[in-house]
């Protein structure tokens, strides 16, 4: 038997163990025959399922051990929790198989409803919720977006997008403006006020919800650079913006940051070259991801978005002289890039 259908099986013994339980104390009644259908899937291990029957409905996620570690989740939930987040709630967890029983928070996506008619919206409540939660105080025992993380995720690109994608070596020279372009992007990046990080912060991982938005994915959240999270609202994997809207955006949410108290750059000017870099180190970490997800995991679908974060990172590029050395190493490599995307 294929190891998810066993995963699975497992999980519905596991649910028919704990439903009892929680209707009891939650005197909801007898739980009602339901159905468990698959809800979705990521570019992870998770899988998730949706649990229906009578008025109640459920969100069940698998994450199975030692590929993927539950706590985090739980530990961010109650994070999250506290500054007022609408994230899902956890009515029963088994951490060491990787099982949650999680409230529903809806079916739909920012990303499946998003439009530029509803965008400012939308964006409004998700930076009314990204603010929330930069303000919690720094005092949770999570990781810092240090030095070496910041590497670890850029080095994705070298070794995924250039090496394993397009068959690339990179030569003496070649490698010397890679390291000379990355020691910028992570030196900007630790140069930063720190926050609470989501690191996903994007519209596929928020739902319209009440209150909206409902906030997931949150699990791989750290304390690191202010603009991280509001630079992934708007220059995600899945859609994009123009340049000026965003612009807008980004300045409402500095200006609001700042009257609260959220250590964002003094000057408007210097927060949009922090974004911009910070962007970039971001673009470059998602295109070896999904490069590794294909070639690694047999997922080739997320590299028809590659060209959306080169075009992101080219447009930083024309703004930005500073980051000639990236430029450089981007145009050596775009002949094969482009044959080969």
């Amino acid at each position: 038997m294929p190891e998810q259908d066993l995963r699975l099986q497992q999980l519905e013994v596991w649910l028919d163990e704990q439903l009892p339980i929680l209707f009891n104390a939650q005197d909801w009644g007898p739980v009602p025959p339901a159905t468990l259908t698959a809800a979705s899937s990521d570019a992870s291990f998770r899988r998730y399922f949706r649990w229906e029957g009578g008025a109640h409905t459920f969100v069940v996620m698998d994450a199975p051990p030692p590929q993927e570690n539950c706590k985090p989740f739980v530990d961010i939930a109650h994070l999250l929790a506290k500054s007022g987040i609408n994230v899902p709630k956890i009515y029963a967890e088994d951490l060491p198989r990787g099982f949650l029983l999680l409230n529903d928070l809806g079916r739909k996506t920012y990303l499946d409803v998003i439009d530029g008619e509803n965008a400012d919206q939308l964006f409004a409540d998700a930076i009314d919720a990204l603010l929330a939660f930069q303000q919690l105080p720094m005092d949770a025992p999570l990781p810092s977006y240090d030095v070496a993380l910041l590497r670890r995720e850029l080095e994705l690109f070298p070794e995924w997008y250039v090496r394993r994608h397009l068959g690339i070596d990179l030569d003496p020279e070649q490698q010397a403006l890679w390291q000379r372009a990355s020691q910028q992007l992570i030196d900007s990046a630790l140069a930063q006020p720190k926050v609470l990080v989501h690191r996903d912060y994007m519209p596929r991982n928020l739902m319209i919800s009440e209150p909206s938005p409902g906030v997931l994915d949150f699990q791989d959240a750290v304390y690191g650079p202010v603009t991280y999270d509001i630079t992934c609202l708007f220059k995600d994997a899945f859609l994009s913006w123009p340049q000026a809207r965003v612009r807008e955006w980004q300045r409402g949410y500095w200006q609001r940051a700042g009257q609260l108290g959220i250590p964002v750059q003094d000057d408007f000017e210097e927060f949009l070259r922090a974004s911009d870099l910070m962007g970039v180190q971001r673009h470059l970490k998602v295109i070896g991801i999904f490069s590794r997800i294909c070639h690694r995991d047999g997922k080739p679908r997320y590299l028809a978005d590659v060209p959306r974060f080169f075009a992101y990172i080219e447009a930083v590029l024309a703004d930005r002289p500073e980051l000639s050395d990236l430029g450089e190493l981007l145009a050596s490599l775009r002949q094969p890039a482009e044959a080969i995307v």
